[in-house]
């Protein structure tokens, strides 16, 4: 879907002001935020310009650097920067001094070797009290949190995706890092907030 000439999704439309509540609060002291796949660019181009006190890096495979350029071109703010090549299990881990990462509706596209290997990347990564913000569909102790997501995950695995994570696994694969809240958001979703101790 396209607004504008510009790749367009409706649910990034749907959920950027809920998810910047929660960034707007738990990103109050970062200074470099690092976002693993900014898709279209539209939370990107949302946020940055409202979090002007610190630095917004965007992320994705190659092939969605034009897109997320046309929506950052809206937004001609300093703390708002291009793309870098960035995928995980190909690449390695972007230069740069993050103090933060955020991700969307990342997890369940990954297989579950990938999103493993992302959560020990960003736990290596992130300084001592840094923050991951993890948004997207999640299980809980084995179980969907609606028929919708169940119906969603069976989508994905038809898809070849790698399917709904249950947050139980991420917890292990995510050490040092400890989930500090789970919060319930709109959609059947979920921004889990976790903290490098």
């Amino acid at each position: 879907m396209t607004v504008d000439d510009k790749p367009f999704s409706q649910a990034c439309e749907n959920n950027k002001q809920p998810i910047f509540e929660v960034l707007y609060r738990v990103l109050s002291d970062t200074k470099k935020v690092l976002e693993i796949g900014s898709g279209t660019g539209q939370h990107a181009a949302y946020f940055a310009p409202r979090l002007s006190h610190l630095t917004w890096q965007t992320s994705d495979m190659p092939n969605n650097h034009d897109a997320i350029k046309s929506w950052l071109a809206d937004v001609p703010v300093r703390n708002l920067l291009a793309p870098i090549s960035f995928t995980v299990g190909v690449n390695h881990w972007p230069l740069g001094s993050f103090d933060a990462v955020y991700t969307a509706n990342t997890t369940h596209i990954m297989q579950p070797s990938e999103s493993k290997l992302m959560m020990q990347l960003v736990a290596d990564n992130l300084p001592l009290g840094g923050v991951f913000c993890q948004y997207g569909p999640f299980n809980f102790q084995g179980r969907y949190t609606s028929q919708s997501n169940a119906d969603f995950d069976q989508h994905l695995m038809e898809q070849g995706c790698g399917g709904i994570r249950d947050v139980d696994e991420l917890v292990v694969w995510a050490k040092p890092m400890n989930l500090l809240e789970k919060i319930s958001m709109p959609a059947n979703n979920f921004m889990l907030v976790w903290q490098k101790k």
